[in-house]
């Protein structure tokens, strides 16, 4: 049977025939997911919207309990109603990730109904107690069935003492049928930072995996939550068109950047024990990295994917402290407004080395792209917010062309980009109009919000629905964790050892101008422009 798919105007008016917005979900299991954090930060801005929205699309299973856990004195109705709040304070926020017109209040009002609150210091056993006794009340009452996701919403100090207090009192514990199958589930959510550097990363991996299994531990990055992330998995196999020229002999090299117009805002203290090494590099751009640069899977599941890769992060080798370009926002204005020096942020110390800019050149030594550089880039107080992928590929002869009008330089562009204004675009030459034989540099542009409608989405959606139907794709393993501290440890080693200074650049800028001497040596290649 032949279906013919909807139709509307594209983006110049013409009919378009397109896939069906959105796919249907798999339905997740009944659960209960346990908040530790629950009045922190990361809930109210992410996690509870991101749970409105799913309730909202009607992915949540049916039978479904929120508690959260916290030291802040509190009910239930007044961590609903400070959620709430909140979830106000987003409508028609334009600079808010969760930006929605309005509240459903119906909605929430079923959502914060399935809603309890344990108040206590999570690192003391009697928190367990109490809490173990709030999921047999959710069980009974919502028919959770004593499944359980666990997510730490909370300072990556706290990660090993949960998870130790979790597997301490039984909480961590899966009924498994007779095949091995989780019967009764247990998952652990853990935000980054996973670790501070290869040690601490190698130290927690060991210390949870005491009290969890693998398959139990779900190592979250919202970057792969973002719909264009999990597109270039689709783009490079689903069309015959880009893979084969995914490759040393035809690219040139791949710029990868991740550019933020804010700045540490009250992070102060968090990013002067961080930077912008480790809070943005082994994480989140490798994971873009990982999923440009990833061979074929021989089947499409969390292990195939995973598999894949480890085997490029495996292939980088260690990064030298002379591949690495360091720069720390200075005085500016970023879209018009004066912005202070990052030495003068509260909270930082007004001599503070730390970087809130890092450009580096890694490589992949493997048969698909040895030799291609991979040239990365991330940095707040930027002139632009944007996360792309940018791959160069390699010129034509232009020896045909000599008598007619080209361009100094005329490169292909396949340009991924992830946020704002979500699409890929591609740069080409063709002839121009008229008599005489002239190039003229087009692109052509498709855009999500052309073809696709548009949800409110944060990139967490995703990510939780698949930690309750148990799919570990999008998360990374202990591995995978460990082999990208390993390609980052030589820098942060240098810096620790030399004490350099990071060079001091303009809010407001493309960042500091050592970063563009990195490309220049490699034959006068370029950033392009943020």
């Amino acid at each position: 049977m032949q279906v013919q798919m909807p139709q509307r105007p594209g983006p110049h008016g013409t009919a378009v025939i397109h896939a069906p917005d959105r796919a249907p979900a798999q339905q997740a299991d009944d659960c209960a997911i346990v908040i530790f954090g629950a009045f922190g930060d990361l809930t109210k801005r992410l996690v509870m919207p991101a749970l409105y929205n799913l309730a909202r699309t009607r992915i949540l299973p049916e039978n479904f309990a929120i508690i959260g856990v916290d030291v802040v004195e509190g009910t239930a109705e007044s961590w609903a109603n400070h959620l709430h709040e909140m979830l106000l304070s987003f409508v028609g926020n334009a600079n808010s990730e969760f930006n929605i017109d309005a509240i459903d209040e119906a909605l929430w009002g079923s959502l914060s109904a399935r809603m309890s609150y344990v108040q206590g210091d999570i690192t003391k056993p009697e928190v367990y107690e109490a809490l173990a006794a709030e999921l047999e009340t959710a069980s009974a009452k919502y028919d959770t069935v004593g499944n359980a996701i666990f997510y730490l919403a909370v300072g990556d100090r706290f990660f090993g003492d949960v998870v130790d207090r979790l597997g301490g009192a039984g909480l961590a514990d899966q009924q498994r049928d007779e095949t091995g199958a989780a019967k009764r589930w247990r998952r652990v959510v853990i935000e980054k930072p996973f670790g501070h550097d290869l040690a601490s990363a190698v130290a927690l991996n060991a210390r949870i995996l005491r009290s969890l299994h693998e398959d139990q531990i779900f190592r979250i990055d919202h970057f792969l939550g973002k719909e264009t992330v999990q597109a270039i998995m689709a783009f490079r196999f689903a069309n015959g068109l880009f893979e084969p020229l995914w490759n040393r002999d035809r690219i040139d090299h791949v710029q990868i950047t991740a550019a933020e117009t804010v700045g540490v805002e009250a992070r102060g203290a968090f990013y002067e024990v961080t930077g912008a090494m480790r809070d943005m590099v082994p994480n989140h751009v490798f994971s873009l990295l990982a999923m440009v640069a990833m061979e074929p899977p021989a089947t499409f599941d969390a292990a195939g994917i995973r598999n894949r890769k480890a085997e490029v992060f495996a292939a980088m080798p260690p990064l030298p402290a002379d591949a690495v370009v360091r720069g720390q926002y200075g005085a500016g204005a970023v879209s018009g407004v004066a912005a202070v020096p990052y030495r003068t942020e509260p909270h930082v110390d007004p001599r503070s080395n730390t970087e809130t800019y890092v450009a580096l050149r890694v490589e992949i030594d493997n048969w698909r792209w040895a030799g291609v550089p991979f040239y990365l880039r991330t940095g707040k107080h930027m002139a632009s917010r944007m996360t792309e992928i940018a791959i160069r590929f390699k010129p034509a002869p232009l020896a045909p062309f000599a008598t007619t009008a080209v361009d100094e330089t005329r490169p292909n562009w396949l340009v991924i980009r992830i946020q704002p204004k979500e699409g890929i675009s591609l740069q080409f030459d063709i002839k121009r109009p008229g008599p005489s034989f002239q190039l003229g540099t087009v692109q052509m542009n498709f855009a999500y919000a052309d073809w696709f409608l548009k949800e409110p989405n944060i990139g967490y959606e995703t990510l939780i629905h698949d930690v309750m139907v148990g799919d570990a794709t999008l998360f990374n393993r202990a591995d995978m964790v460990e082999a990208a501290w390993r390609v980052v440890q030589p820098a942060l080693d240098a810096w620790t050892t030399d004490k350099s200074a990071p060079q001091i650049y303009p809010s407001g800028s493309a960042g500091p101008t050592d970063a563009n001497a990195l490309l220049a040596a490699d034959g006068g290649r370029a950033w392009r422009e943020v």
